[in-house]
């Protein structure tokens, strides 16, 4: 049976809908989010509330995988995201299995693929900053038009990160970045082996949904960050720079007020559900669900639309 996929942006209610569809269907739910992964961070990333049995995460009795599991001082990326997740595709075959999540580069590099690329070092990095440093963008830009137009062409001269890498891709292979990438990323999900399920809210009811989950994990938040930083943990690991935890270390080292760092993380928040809606809105063969309002979020009866639509 073909895997369900649900995606959309932060804050539309995948992880409620995820946990009816596996009621209907007896199917499991594997996370595709960058921040759920980690263990003691579960408030602020909206993690569902679950439990550990026998080595498996449950929710209400659903195994919910790839969640709870991560130290906070580590990194996961897509690569490895895709290793894990086909090694539960492989554990649980026969059962369907329903992905749920808003990290867009999980779900893409599982399902349609991914350019293996090679990683950054430590002296391309330095290069890199030297050569910034010295130049500035306009001349970091300059200097990867001049070894790999094409990517220069693509890539804004103002966006540092994108060009950064085209550079270090140039340096590591001795060949333009532009040449190394095989379109996979402008493909999309064969139809005949994944079902997608896009849940497209209203901008101004997301940004209510927004406001709403805000206010009430600002504080849960705070807590989990303060007994981090307590336990000696410093403030710049891996899980502390999830969405909105930054706001919360400033907050409780007196550089925020309650009131601004709420406003921050919205606005954050925000701008991150727009990225969001412009990656999964290129899925051009997906379900979408049109939500204009709270009364017509129903798991249930979306459920089975759902279900009617992957012809499960």
């Amino acid at each position: 049976m073909k895997p369900i996929v649900l995606c959309g942006p932060t804050a539309s209610g995948k992880t409620e809908l995820a946990l009816e569809l596996a009621r209907q269907t007896g199917g499991i739910i594997v996370s595709a989010d960058s921040r759920q992964v980690y263990t003691r961070l579960t408030i602020g990333t909206a993690k569902p509330q679950g439990a550990w049995h026998d080595g498996t995460y449950e929710v209400d009795g659903v195994p919910y995988l790839l969640v709870d599991f991560l130290p906070v001082t580590d990194t996961f990326n897509a690569g490895a995201f895709r290793t894990l997740a086909r090694e539960i595709a492989a554990r649980y075959a026969g059962r369907q299995l329903i992905f749920a999540g808003g990290t867009g580069m999980y779900l893409h590099a599982y399902f349609v693929g991914m350019d293996e690329l090679p990683p950054g070092t430590a002296e391309t990095r330095r290069q890199l900053a030297a050569l910034l440093n010295e130049k500035g963008k306009e001349g970091l830009h300059n200097a990867l038009a001049e070894k790999d137009p094409v990517s220069a062409a693509a890539i804004p001269a103002g966006n540092v990160q994108r060009t950064m890498r085209a550079l270090e891709l140039c340096l590591l292979t001795g060949r333009p970045a532009s040449e190394l990438k095989s379109g996979k990323f402008f493909q999309l999900p064969d139809a005949t082996q994944s079902s997608w399920v896009y849940l497209a809210w209203n901008k101004d009811a997301l940004n209510a949904r927004i406001a709403r989950r805000t206010e009430q994990i600002f504080d849960p938040m705070c807590a989990e960050a303060k007994t981090l930083l307590e336990e000696g943990y410093p403030s710049d690991i891996p899980a502390l720079k999830s969405l909105g935890y930054p706001q919360a270390v400033d907050y409780l080292q007196g550089k925020l007020s309650r009131q601004k760092a709420i406003e921050q993380i919205a606005t954050l928040t925000r701008q991150y559900a727009k990225r969001q809606r412009t990656w999964f809105g290129r899925y051009t063969n997906a379900l979408k669900l049109d939500l204009h309002a709270t009364e017509d979020f129903e798991p249930h009866a979306l459920a089975r639309r759902i279900i009617k639509f992957a012809q499960y």
